[in-house]
């Protein structure tokens, strides 16, 4: 039977019932939802998905909530939430009909679900607190949602409900973008991979375009490679290349010489015609030419050996 209604709980909203709205809408884009705590809507049935409400969870019933005892876990132990329970029945449906090869939904089914849904599920059930963020915990993801909800005193009757799904809106944009830079990263890995093998022994990895490049790199075991250059619209870049996600440290900096500079100041500087712009951190430089850019790369490379004074 077609699924006709998409019921989660009336009132204050979270994360993941928010979440598990994007996913199934994307599913089921006919279906309803419908915010409610009455009894007779949250009774399973063939036409319905019901979720992070209705104390139980059976996914033959398509019942997905998460607050019972015993609540469900994962294989190793950790808690679902509604959004984890909805991503694990329903994650590869959503990839297919967001268009991603089906060679590829297996890898980012495991990838979005360890980095995006895990830590909601972990935030949702008290077994993380928001404080492991620091000081950027008020810019969590179910952080920034939650200050979508109404005021306490928007005496408005459809006040949780418009906040609702003005949050779901602004969730759909980055699971959205989200899934489709994962897919993005699975189809320059081969490009990647490619530009890796022609480098050889280079210090420059030359690619034809802007991609994500960091993990195939890694993976490949070719530390000797401390730069990346890539044309970009009518300029072309030479970038750094950082040691992990979590540090701006680089394999390797541009020259200090030619930190901040720009123009005529940066040609003189590097003694490079086209030479256009240094970032003062030293992780970027930019020229008007694929001559201007590897040499700038070329003498980037050959400072590494020089001893600092």
């Amino acid at each position: 039977m077609t699924i006709t209604k998409l019921v989660t709980h009336s009132g204050g909203f979270h994360a993941d019932e928010t979440l598990s709205t994007v996913i199934l809408t994307k599913i089921f884009p006919d279906a309803k939802v419908l915010r409610t705590r009455d009894r007779d809507m949250l009774i399973p049935a063939a036409d319905k998905v019901i979720y992070d409400v209705g104390g139980d969870y059976n996914a033959e019933a398509q019942i997905f909530d998460h607050h019972q005892r015993p609540n469900p876990l994962r294989e190793d132990g950790q808690p679902y939430s509604s959004f984890g329970l909805i991503w694990a029945h329903y994650g590869h449906a959503y990839l297919a009909a967001m268009d991603v090869p089906a060679s590829d939904v297996d890898a980012i089914h495991q990838k979005f679900d360890t980095n995006f849904v895990l830590p909601i599920d972990l935030l949702d059930n008290g077994a993380m607190e928001p404080s492991v963020a620091g000081p950027l915990s008020n810019m969590t993801f179910p952080a920034l949602l939650g200050s979508l909800k109404p005021v306490f005193d928007d005496t408005s009757p459809t006040a949780d409900d418009d906040a609702f799904f003005a949050a779901l809106l602004i969730a759909r944009t980055f699971v959205e973008a989200s899934v489709r830079n994962q897919a993005a990263k699975a189809r320059a890995s081969a490009i990647v991979a490619d530009a890796i093998t022609a480098a050889g022994t280079s210090a420059i990895l030359e690619l034809p375009m802007g991609m994500p490049y960091g993990a195939v790199l890694d993976k490949s075991g070719a530390d000797h490679i401390m730069f990346v250059v890539n044309p970009r619209g009518t300029e072309w870049m030479l970038n750094g290349i950082k040691l992990s996600q979590d540090t701006f440290e680089q394999r390797a900096d541009l020259p200090a010489a030619w930190a901040g500079l720009s123009d005529a100041a940066l040609e003189e500087a590097s003694g490079v015609t086209g030479a256009k712009f240094c970032h003062n951190a030293r992780f970027l430089a930019v020229a008007n030419s694929r001559d201007a850019i590897m040499e700038l790369a070329r003498i980037a490379v050959e400072s590494l050996a020089v001893p600092a004074s």
